[in-house]
Formats: structure tokens, C-alpha cells, sequence
């Protein structure tokens, strides 16, 4: 049995009221989502919000967690950790959607490392405001990708975007950075990846059925807007548009490393002659000589996959967000 803390419940039988369960993943921020559960438990008593935690207590968890709240048909479904946590829950909830029809809305409180998601979608990351934003229950729709392959020739949801080549291992390196979190995590790991990962691979992309094959030092399919807590790889993609925004930088040497690495932190990587950029429903990429090591959501799909194809789901899930970026 995994413990529940249980807050507020003296509504709960009302049927009108929303009930809310709350997945914290307590390693999320080197422990700053347990550090923070007395302050999230004092703002939502405040609004006097029916919930219930529950701890993550091994990987994958969350996705459990959340599939059984879908189905017991609890309303809100909140993340409480970083973007690994959220892409769990929201896998938890497509599964549910899928397997019986059901599923709920989610929330997310960041006290992660990235919090990307939350970027993209317009959530707050000021945690009391977040807190406030839940009570408030503003909601948009977003599209979840779906990516097969690698560890997960079966397919794993995502929400914010996949990352393929230089970004994945930026990624992988980051986790490795203990004192170091968000941004600066992420510009240590990429600077030391720049010496570790520079061979791009020839790749084969299909997007849509436009077929073109390049060396590509990074693949960036989103959904959302930024990886890394700052790099802005995709700075006009919208989640409720139907479409990945891909952003592809082609083989380039080290000094251009750096000068793409100072574009994508400010965006305006796209005129730049190594950056392929357009949009897709779906897209398919083979490795024809080297590998594709790959996240989703920051989350390892392969460190030396051969093929990945993805497909964009359009409006799949109801999100909490701040009440001055709700979309109807």
C-alpha cells in the first residue's frame, strides 16, 4: 500500500466539488519537492481544496499513481517535481484515456530542475501562485506527442518535446551535475558535451512524408518551447496547434557549437545556415550511420538508438494553468 496523507476532505462527498491528488516525486529537485510539501499543504488548506498525496517511491511510479487516480475518477491529477515527474503523470493519464476512456485534468507544481513543460503550457513556477492557479481551475488543452522506439518500441507520451543527438546528451550529462540545477546545469553539461559529442550522425528524417537525409548534430521535435530551463529551441510552438515544431541543426564544428549555443538561448537561432526548422504531424528518423541517443521530456528514450517515429496527438489533455494564459 503506498501512504496517503490526506488534506481537506470535509467536501468530499459533495459531488460538486473537484477533488485533487497530488504525485510528488520527494528526489525531484535534489529534495526540494519534500521540502516543499508543508508549504503546498498550507496554500491549498487556504482555499480549502479537497486533496491527497501520495510519494513516488521508484521509477515509473507516477505513471501508476496516475492511472489509478484517472480511474478512481479524481478530477485533478497533479505533478509535484520537475519534467520527469510530469511526463510520468501525464503518461499515467493517456494510458488511462486510452485503455477505458477516462482520465483527468492535470496540475503541476514545479519544484524540479527544467520545468520546461510548465513554460511551454503557461504555468506559474512561482509556487504559491501556482498553488492559487489551481483553486482558480483555468484550464487549456494541449496535444501530447507519442514517440516509439528505442526503450520504448511500445511508445511513451510526452508532453514538451523529444531531443535527439547533442541536446540528449546534454541531458544525460546534466542528471550527473548533483550541486547544479535548471539552467546552469544544463550550460555546464552542454559545454562539457561539446567535447564529448561532436560526430554527428547521417540521419534520415521523414516528416509528413517529406523525406531528406542530413548529418544532424541535434534533432529538437517539440510541443512546448524550451529544453534545458533555457534554451529556446522552438520559441513560437504553440501546444494546442496540431502540429511539432521541429528544429534541426545540421553538422557544424566546435566554435559553432558555442555560436548556436548563445542563439538558442536567446531564440533567434532560426536564421541561422546550419538550422532547418518546420512543422509536422508526424516525423520519422532513422539513423543511417551512427546512433541517435534521445529524451523525452528529459526523460532516456535510447543512448544509441537506430529509429524513433513520433506522432502528435491533437487536444488529449485538460491542463491547470495560470488564469492570464487560459485558452477556451
Amino acid at each position: 500500500m503506498v501512504p496517503i496523507a490526506y488534506g481537506i476532505v470535509r467536501e468530499r462527498e459533495t459531488k460538486t466539488v473537484k477533488r485533487y491528488r497530488l504525485i510528488v516525486n520527494p528526489a525531484a529537485g535534489g529534495g526540494s519537492a519534500e521540502q516543499a510539501i508543508p508549504q503546498i499543504e498550507r496554500a491549498l488548506e487556504m482555499q480549502r481544496l479537497p486533496y491527497d498525496i501520495v510519494r513516488t517511491e521508484y521509477p515509473r511510479h507516477a505513471i501508476e499513481l496516475a492511472e489509478n487516480a484517472a480511474h478512481e475518477g479524481i478530477d485533478i491529477v497533479v505533478s509535484v517535481g520537475g519534467d520527469g515527474t510530469m511526463n510520468e503523470v501525464l503518461n499515467g493519464l493517456m494510458q488511462a484515456k486510452q485503455q477505458r476512456g477516462v482520465t483527468s485534468a492535470l496540475g503541476v507544481l514545479c519544484v524540479g530542475r527544467g520545468n520546461d513543460f510548465a513554460f511551454g503550457v503557461g504555468v506559474s513556477q512561482e509556487l504559491d501562485r501556482a498553488c492559487r492557479d489551481l483553486g482558480a481551475d483555468v484550464r487549456r488543452t494541449i496535444d501530447v506527442g507519442r514517440v516509439a522506439g528505442g526503450l520504448f518500441p511500445e511508445g511513451r507520451f510526452f508532453g514538451n518535446g523529444v531531443g535527439i543527438g547533442f541536446d540528449a546528451v546534454v541531458g544525460f550529462e546534466a542528471k550527473k551535475l548533483k550541486r547544479l540545477r535548471g539552467f546552469a546545469g544544463y550550460l555546464v553539461a552542454a559545454l562539457k558535451t561539446i567535447f564529448l559529442f561532436f560526430k554527428a550522425p547521417l540521419v534520415l528524417m521523414e516528416m509528413d512524408g517529406d523525406k531528406r537525409q542530413m548529418k544532424t548534430l541535434m534533432v529538437s521535435i517539440m510541443n512546448g518551447r524550451r529544453m534545458g530551463g533555457g534554451f529556446m529551441m522552438a520559441p513560437t510552438s504553440a501546444s494546442d496547434d496540431g502540429l511539432f515544431d521541429l528544429c534541426v541543426a545540421q553538422e557544424v564544428g566546435k566554435l559553432g557549437i558555442f555560436a548556436l549555443i548563445a542563439r538558442f538561448m536567446k531564440g533567434t537561432q532560426a536564421s541561422h545556415p546550419a538550422i532547418f526548422t518546420r512543422q509536422a504531424r508526424t516525423v520519422h528518423v532513422t539513423a543511417q550511420a551512427g546512433s541517435l541517443p534521445a529524451h523525452a521530456d528529459g526523460e532516456t528514450l535510447c543512448t544509441e538508438g537506430k529509429e524513433l517515429c513520433l506522432e502528435i496527438l491533437p487536444r488529449q489533455i485538460e491542463v491547470l494553468v495560470h488564469a492570464e494564459r487560459g485558452v477556451e
